[in-house]
């Protein structure tokens, strides 16, 4: 059975100040699909904002980030078990940050401890362990934490769901005839430099964040695949039925 990666972000999971329970019920049925056919692992945004729906504190400060984490990661994943258990899917829990990536025996630790829910049928929901990371040892963004995951816990594919649908080959946002890119197999440098430019309050990332995602993959010979979170079509007929419809795959060189 293959394994996939399966990224959500803030944009996707927020709306109004506060968990967006629509989608997340979307996601979760789509997600207890996917896990009929593939070993899934989810790595889930959205801790920081499910706390500032119960505490208003200016997460631009990283205390106050950190404290929001810690309130909001309890009703994050409360949330997402109530809504796997209509699917009688079990589900567990593991915050990682950048460090434990730097070390080859944390890494292992992790690593056997996704396997054996793995081999048990449990989901795993990742997120960065933003009450403890610092600044110097902070992913930032969990497109990047997505990436390492992928990669490190021997993923066939990482698919990131995100308020952006693919790469296209002008702004969209100007340029109304831009056309999405079904493949690419190449990123260019200068937008790999770009400015990160989130489009969500609680988002950290933006398409510059996703495209050195890709990058990382590609770069030790995994694909990714970017797409639509607000509209599951494209994912699920790409996971699902095997049909590139919509979203962009990013394949190695």
């Amino acid at each position: 059975m293959k394994r996939v990666v399966i990224k959500v972000g803030s944009a996707v999971l927020t709306e109004n100040n506060r968990l967006a329970k629509d989608r997340m019920a979307n996601l979760v049925e789509f997600l207890s699909l996917a896990a009929q056919k593939y070993e899934v692992i989810l790595v889930s945004s959205g801790a920081v904002a499910a706390g500032y729906t119960k505490l208003k504190l200016d997460k631009s400060h990283l205390p106050n980030k950190q404290a929001l984490a810690a309130i909001g990661q309890p009703l994050l994943m409360r949330s997402y078990q109530k809504k796997f258990e209509r699917f009688n899917k079990t589900i567990a829990q593991v915050l990682l940050s950048a460090d434990d990536f730097d070390s080859r025996r944390r890494t292992a630790h992790a690593r056997n401890a996704i396997e054996v829910l793995l081999a048990n049928g449990v989901i795993p929901i990742i997120n960065e362990n933003d009450v403890t990371a610092t600044e110097e040892l902070v992913f930032g963004d969990n497109d990047q934490l997505s990436a390492h995951v992928a990669y490190y816990f021997d993923a066939d594919l990482l698919a990131i769901l995100s308020d952006i649908d693919g790469l296209y080959d002008k702004d969209p946002n100007k340029h109304p005839q831009a056309k999405l890119l079904k493949e690419v197999r190449q990123i260019p440098k200068e937008l790999l430099q770009s400015e990160c430019n989130p489009n969500n309050t609680f988002a950290t990332g933006g398409i510059v964040t996703k495209l050195k995602a890709a990058d990382f993959l590609m770069r030790r010979g995994k694909p990714m695949y970017l797409a639509s979170g607000f509209d599951l079509g494209a994912v699920k007929a790409f996971l699902l039925e095997d049909r590139h419809i919509g979203g962009t795959l990013f394949l190695p060189r």
